[in-house]
């Protein structure tokens, strides 16, 4: 088992103790569920997408909620067409109920959603409020500081 310490960057780090406890956690062997199938892409400097395959599942079988950093996807079948009167010879296609979290970085929101061809389209916007992005900051010198100049009026007659 593979242990990473990460006491010496809590030296030089100031508010990153989430950061660090999300990297220990993911550290531990964990069966991660591989269904459904799902890519993420970044569209733009401040915005990503989620697509998820849910083929088969219906905008009312379907539940998105999005709760202190995590946004949840949950797919359940209804339950008409979960006892339905088929026999099947084969099932090729996945209709189970799934569950899959995202963790979301710090002011990540979720934009909209839709589904077209069998296809969830989750769309985030990292939206940084103003107070915490960069800002140049003046250096002002000290009054002490300045140079001095000398200052004294001449008379034509000196100036000869």
């Amino acid at each position: 088992m593979r242990h990473v310490d990460f006491s010496p960057l809590y030296r030089s780090t100031v508010g990153f103790d989430r950061l660090f406890n999300l990297l220990d956690n993911r550290g531990t062997v964990e069966q991660t569920p591989s269904y459904p199938p799902y890519n993420i892409e970044r569209t733009g400097e401040n915005t990503y997408r989620i697509t998820m395959a849910v083929a088969g599942f219906d905008e009312k079988e379907l539940s998105l909620e999005a709760h202190a950093h995590v946004l949840t996807v949950k797919g359940e079948k209804s339950e008409e067409e979960a006892g339905g009167q088929s026999e099947y010879l084969y099932r090729g296609i996945a209709k189970r109920a799934f569950e899959r979290r995202f963790q979301l970085a710090d002011h990540v929101e979720v934009q909209s959603a839709s589904l077209k061809n069998g296809l969830l389209h989750i769309d985030l916007l990292r939206n940084i409020p103003e107070a915490m992005k960069p800002r140049r900051i003046a250096i002002a010198a000290e009054a002490g500081d300045t140079a001095k100049t000398i200052e004294a009026q001449v008379t034509p007659q000196q100036v000869n």
